[in-house]
């Protein structure tokens, strides 16, 4: 090949002459009933799909059980550092009061607002009652257990909730340095059940 036959784009041109060259496939023309049958067939099956997802979903719901209501809230508290003497005295202080009304008591005593009544060679204290303290850090001990226990009143769903137990047992007292004195622990127990309304033809019933 001479200087003047060559040419450097011979390599390109051949490679689209054999891309021109190469036939294309041609593609049939479908039809439109074949096009319909097809779109209602999937159709069909979307809708099958769709009732297996229903019957799943029902089949789980079965299996998992609703958690039964709860009737009462409970609080066990294992060696807080109260005197006995003092946790009982503060557990007849709240008994029987809503859950709501204790901590405002509770609060008013560790503002030494009001005293808890005690037995005791107690002083005698302003009010209805003869002999009292405030018992400032076992008040606070008893307002943690006292919220948790409105806490768990609300987990269970219990709309007015009252403290029906209120208990204080002595627990094992550790040592304190060197053996010299024993320290002060108490078990506290506080359990909360839903307020029960009386209707009026029972109120009757009973006069």
């Amino acid at each position: 090949m001479t200087e003047k036959d060559y040419n450097p784009n011979q390599k390109e041109n051949k490679a689209m002459d054999k891309q021109s060259k190469v036939a294309t496939p041609t593609v049939a023309p479908r039809d439109k009933a074949t096009d319909k049958k097809e779109d209602a067939s999937m159709e069909v099956l979307s809708a099958e799909d769709k009732k297996k997802e229903a019957e799943i979903e029902k089949k789980a719901k079965s299996k998992v059980k609703e958690a039964p209501k709860k009737e009462s809230a409970e609080v066990n508290a294992r060696s807080i550092p109260v005197s006995t003497k003092v946790g009982a005295a503060i557990c007849s202080f709240i008994r029987k009061k809503k859950i709501g009304d204790a901590i405002a008591r509770l609060e008013k005593v560790a503002a030494m607002r009001k005293a808890v009544p005690m037995k005791g060679e107690i002083p005698h204290r302003k009010g209805k009652i003869m002999s009292g303290r405030f018992p400032q850090k076992a008040a606070g001990e008893f307002l943690i257990l006292v919220k948790s226990l409105r806490a768990n009143a609300n987990v269970n769903g219990l709309e007015e909730p009252v403290i029906v137990e209120a208990i204080a047992n002595q627990a094992s007292r550790p040592y304190g340095r060197f053996g010299r004195i024993k320290r002060k622990r108490t078990h506290i127990k506080l359990v909360a059940k839903e307020q029960i309304k009386k209707s009026k033809k029972k109120l009757e019933e009973t006069k």
